[in-house]
């Protein structure tokens, strides 16, 4: 599948990467929320799984609700255009991130402080599943302070994408951020995490078949950054597009290419989210 997209700064080429054998490279459905699969993400025998309508109705309109009359809620950049409540750690120093994780941790407490919250429901079954591989699952930290624990966000991107398509290894390598345990990640998986709360018509998740090389990440100028890839660049490479319906929750190697699609209306588009890890054999780790 070919998605339009605008020209090339540079000569044509291809993203050269590793790719997955069709053993690898597909989405898990499941009816039912359960760890084993999400940590297969997180070993890399899996690309993705997504769980079927598993958070309520009640539950997504009230963190909707929720969101949209939170002091808290700010304003995000033209690379990803909406709105959030959390912290990103992508393009900060170590010690304004945390800051900013800080200063936001109560207002994002009392939006998620609800009965059959499903974040709280995942992160303690992964944790009892990873407890069992004598593997320890918390957010990531920085002497004796915390990561964020998770983001709401809403987007409402103009043309082909509402957030265009990037990787999520290269803000884990950014110099302003050396010395923070996620640049520890290395060769592991980056495990991006969704929960869909609110969503229009259309805004599937594109999952291409590559996790970019140093090369391709050098010659695009993300090596620190991940976006943007350049639709063109992807042209000819197995892609996986995937629905998203309000109730899902979907995890995935976030080291692919990936983006997500436009809505087809104006309807707020709305993911609870973060990002997961190891850092070592022994430790796992979360942060937005």
């Amino acid at each position: 599948m070919k998605v339009d997209g605008g020209p090339l700064e540079s000569e044509r080429f291809l993203v050269t990467g590793r790719r997955g054998d069709p053993g690898y490279f597909r989405f898990e459905e499941r009816s039912e929320l359960r760890p084993e699969p999400i940590v297969d993400i997180l070993h890399g025998r899996l690309a993705g799984v997504i769980f079927r309508g598993v958070v309520s109705e009640a539950v997504r309109a009230e963190l909707t609700a929720r969101f949209q009359r939170s002091p808290a809620r700010r304003r995000r950049g033209p690379a990803a255009p909406g709105e959030y409540v959390g912290a990103y750690h992508a393009g900060k120093g170590i010690d304004q991130y945390l800051d900013d994780a800080a200063a936001v941790e109560a207002s994002l407490r009392r939006i998620l402080d609800l009965p059959g919250d499903p974040l709280t429901a995942l992160r303690r079954g992964v944790a009892a599943a990873l407890a069992e591989e004598g593997v320890d699952f918390r957010t990531a930290r920085h002497g004796d302070r915390e990561a964020g624990l998770a983001i709401l966000r809403s987007w409402r991107g103009q043309g082909a994408f509402a957030l265009a398509p990037h990787d999520d290894i290269g803000q884990c390598c950014a110099p302003e951020q050396d010395g923070f345990e996620i640049q520890r990640v290395g060769d592991h998986q980056v495990v991006a995490l969704n929960m869909c709360l609110a969503n229009g018509a259309g805004g599937r998740l594109f999952l291409w078949n590559v996790q970019p090389d140093l090369a391709s990440r050098k010659r695009l100028g993300v090596e620190f950054w991940g976006v943007p890839y350049p639709v063109e660049c992807l042209d000819g490479i197995e892609l996986i597009s995937l629905d998203v319906n309000p109730g899902d929750i979907y995890l995935f190697n976030g080291r692919h290419v990936h983006a997500v699609e436009a809505g087809a209306d104006t309807s707020l588009r709305l993911t609870l989210s973060s990002l997961l890890g190891f850092i070592d054999a022994k430790t796992v780790v979360s942060w937005t």
